[in-house]
Protein backbone atom coordinates (compact mmCIF):
# COMPACT_ATOMS: atom_id res chain seq x y z
CA UNK A 1 0.00 0.00 0.00
CA UNK A 2 0.91 3.16 -1.40
CA UNK A 3 2.18 5.92 1.52
CA UNK A 4 -0.87 8.70 1.99
CA UNK A 5 0.76 12.18 1.38
CA UNK A 6 -2.19 14.59 0.90
CA UNK A 7 -5.77 14.19 2.04
CA UNK A 8 -9.12 16.43 0.93
CA UNK A 9 -11.56 17.88 3.48
CA UNK A 10 -15.24 16.75 3.24
CA UNK A 11 -15.93 20.58 1.70
CA UNK A 12 -13.56 19.84 -1.15
CA UNK A 13 -14.66 16.66 -1.55
CA UNK A 14 -18.66 17.89 -1.87
CA UNK A 15 -17.89 20.01 -4.54
CA UNK A 16 -15.80 17.86 -6.49
CA UNK A 17 -18.78 15.35 -6.82
CA UNK A 18 -21.48 17.78 -6.85
CA UNK A 19 -23.04 16.82 -3.23
CA UNK A 20 -24.09 18.19 0.02
CA UNK A 21 -21.54 18.57 2.60
CA UNK A 22 -24.07 17.39 5.53
CA UNK A 23 -24.89 14.44 3.29
CA UNK A 24 -21.27 13.30 2.83
CA UNK A 25 -20.34 14.05 6.60
CA UNK A 26 -23.31 11.71 7.54
CA UNK A 27 -21.62 8.88 5.89
CA UNK A 28 -18.33 9.09 6.70
CA UNK A 29 -19.23 9.38 10.78
CA UNK A 30 -19.30 6.72 10.47
CA UNK A 31 -15.71 4.97 9.54
CA UNK A 32 -17.32 1.54 8.90
CA UNK A 33 -18.99 2.45 5.98
CA UNK A 34 -15.72 3.26 4.04
CA UNK A 35 -12.78 0.98 3.90
CA UNK A 36 -10.16 1.23 6.94
CA UNK A 37 -7.85 4.31 6.23
CA UNK A 38 -10.07 6.14 3.88
CA UNK A 39 -11.40 8.27 6.31
CA UNK A 40 -9.15 10.53 8.53
CA UNK A 41 -9.60 12.54 11.34
CA UNK A 42 -6.70 15.44 11.31
CA UNK A 43 -6.59 17.52 14.66
CA UNK A 44 -5.55 20.89 14.73
CA UNK A 45 -6.15 22.17 18.11
CA UNK A 46 -7.08 20.52 21.77
CA UNK A 47 -10.40 19.66 21.12
CA UNK A 48 -10.43 20.89 17.24
CA UNK A 49 -10.62 17.79 14.01
CA UNK A 50 -11.58 18.07 10.57
CA UNK A 51 -12.63 15.00 8.64
CA UNK A 52 -10.84 13.83 5.61
CA UNK A 53 -10.61 11.48 2.67
CA UNK A 54 -7.87 9.79 0.69
CA UNK A 55 -8.45 9.14 -2.78
CA UNK A 56 -9.12 5.76 -2.13
CA UNK A 57 -11.76 7.19 0.27
CA UNK A 58 -13.18 9.84 -2.67
CA UNK A 59 -13.37 7.20 -5.02
CA UNK A 60 -15.29 4.57 -2.70
CA UNK A 61 -18.04 7.08 -1.74
CA UNK A 62 -18.27 8.33 -5.50
CA UNK A 63 -19.43 4.54 -6.31
CA UNK A 64 -21.48 4.17 -2.77
CA UNK A 65 -23.35 7.32 -4.49
CA UNK A 66 -23.38 6.33 -7.76
CA UNK A 67 -24.82 2.76 -6.79
CA UNK A 68 -27.38 4.29 -4.46
CA UNK A 69 -29.18 6.50 -6.84
CA UNK A 70 -29.68 3.87 -9.41
CA UNK A 71 -33.93 3.80 -8.34
CA UNK A 72 -35.63 5.79 -6.36
CA UNK A 73 -36.17 3.44 -3.94
CA UNK A 74 -32.30 2.29 -3.45
CA UNK A 75 -31.80 6.20 -3.12
CA UNK A 76 -34.25 6.48 -0.29
CA UNK A 77 -33.06 3.53 1.81
CA UNK A 78 -29.71 4.21 1.49
CA UNK A 79 -30.55 7.73 2.74
CA UNK A 80 -32.99 5.74 5.39
CA UNK A 81 -29.80 3.94 6.61
CA UNK A 82 -26.98 6.23 6.24
CA UNK A 83 -28.51 9.14 7.57
CA UNK A 84 -30.01 9.91 11.33
CA UNK A 85 -30.55 13.53 10.45
CA UNK A 86 -34.61 13.47 9.62
CA UNK A 87 -34.40 17.43 8.24
CA UNK A 88 -31.55 16.80 5.76
CA UNK A 89 -32.89 13.31 4.64
CA UNK A 90 -36.18 15.95 3.60
CA UNK A 91 -34.00 17.96 1.84
CA UNK A 92 -31.86 15.42 -0.42
CA UNK A 93 -34.96 13.87 -1.03
CA UNK A 94 -36.69 16.71 -2.41
CA UNK A 95 -33.74 17.16 -4.91
CA UNK A 96 -33.51 14.98 -7.89
CA UNK A 97 -31.88 11.91 -7.96
CA UNK A 98 -29.49 13.09 -11.12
Amino acid sequence: MATITYVFTIDHVAKELGEDPELLQAIVSNDDNLSYGSIISVYYGTDEAITALTDDGIDELRQMLAHARRSTDEWNDFLDSFVDDEELIARIKAKSLR
